[in-house]
């Protein structure tokens, strides 16, 4: 009975912590890999961009996937948009195979950026420019690419954009982590809210060497009409997050009514858009296929992180998207270095050190 019944493990896990409200940019900044920034956009472009949206995005699409041999569809609308250029050259080309690989399932040629899109967009692009910059260090794996060393130059661009409609206080998303696939490892996601406040919900995952000594912890952000949230590097690694249901919801009530001189038009809607750069060296082409002959899906190992040099990241087989969710179980190690990915903000150090040697 000794070898049929075993002891109950002495581990036990660190007791559980409340949710921790994060009410205001330096609370965010403090408990977070986050920078959240208020009244973003000019007020007149945040009410004309939320109203093209917000009509635009009631013929969005629920995504559909495949979860346990069952499939299961998104409990809000969603759409995908991407930029004339990848952001680094003027090569318009490289999004017509590209950018159709989308949640691991081939879709129709997304539309572009509106004029309005465009313009959020770049101003965007500076703010995360600049955030970049004020970080004290940059994570080896992160990307270096058209960096000069000028201060005029853009760090970070933006060239797709994924938009979600929340409508009424029910519709949500659960907790998960963007897929790094086209992003690469420690990229950075810069979320806008327009429309009605909602929460954005952050919450760690713990490594597996540290679920004795510290317990997840819930942080939950307040985000009104016009606000920004940065999910810097190591934000996708370290924390899944969601957009949960809310028992009770401010209706938004815009400061601008949809046409000159009409009424001002309630709301209960709130339009997110994740502005995303998708890597030139992590073009679909380049994207392992699995067994079932689909392209894998990156993935960090969230349970096993180190220090941020060391850490590992999986091409997976991802037919839960497709094939019926029956997995290949195919699974690699991804390896920057021999897949000729890059320049990573590694390759460049090593570069410069080299050179002045």
């Amino acid at each position: 009975m000794t070898v049929l019944k075993q002891p109950p493990s002495s581990k036990k896990a660190a007791p559980r912590r409340p949710p921790l409200t994060l009410s205001n940019p330096r609370m965010v900044a403090e408990h977070t890999p986050c920078t959240m920034h208020l009244s973003v956009l000019p007020p007149g472009l945040a009410s004309k961009l939320f109203y093209s949206l917000e009509e635009s995005s009631r013929d969005w699409q629920r995504n559909k996937w495949y979860l346990f041999d069952r499939l299961v569809e998104s409990p809000h609308r969603t759409a995908f948009f991407v930029r004339k250029t990848d952001g680094v050259s003027d090569d318009e080309t490289w999004h017509e195979s590209a950018q159709y690989w989308y949640n691991g399932r081939k879709t129709d040629p997304p539309p572009v950026f509106s004029s309005e899109m465009e313009e959020a967009c770049q101003i965007i692009e500076r703010l995360v420019t600049q955030e970049i910059r004020q970080r004290p260090s940059r994570y080896p794996l992160e990307w270096a690419g058209g960096d000069t060393g000028s201060a005029t130059d853009l760090l970070w661009r933006a060239n797709v954009a994924a938009s979600n409609r929340y409508e009424g206080r029910n519709e949500s998303v659960g907790w998960h982590s963007d897929h790094l696939t086209y992003l690469g490892p420690y990229c950075t996601i810069a979320s806008l809210s327009l429309g009605t406040r909602r929460l954005f919900s952050l919450r760690e995952t713990i490594p597996s060497h540290e679920a004795e000594i510290r317990s997840a912890q819930t942080f939950n952000i307040p985000l009104p009409h016009n606000s920004l949230v940065i999910m810097h590097a190591s934000c996708q690694e370290r924390f899944k997050h969601s957009i949960p249901p809310q028992s009770a919801m401010d209706v938004y009530r815009p400061a601008h009514p949809r046409f000159p001189g009409g009424p001002i038009e309630p709301s209960n809607c709130r339009i997110n858009i994740t502005f995303r750069f998708y890597r030139p060296d992590f073009k679909p082409p380049t994207i392992p296929l699995c067994k079932c002959g689909i392209p894998t899906v990156l993935r960090p190992d969230m349970k096993n992180r180190s220090d941020g040099k060391k850490d590992k990241y999986w091409w997976t087989c991802f037919a839960g998207a497709q094939n019926d969710g029956k997995s290949c179980s195919m699974w690699k190690l991804l390896d920057v270095e021999a897949e000729g990915r890059g320049p990573t903000v590694e390759s460049v150090t090593k570069s410069a050190t080299s050179s002045t040697d």
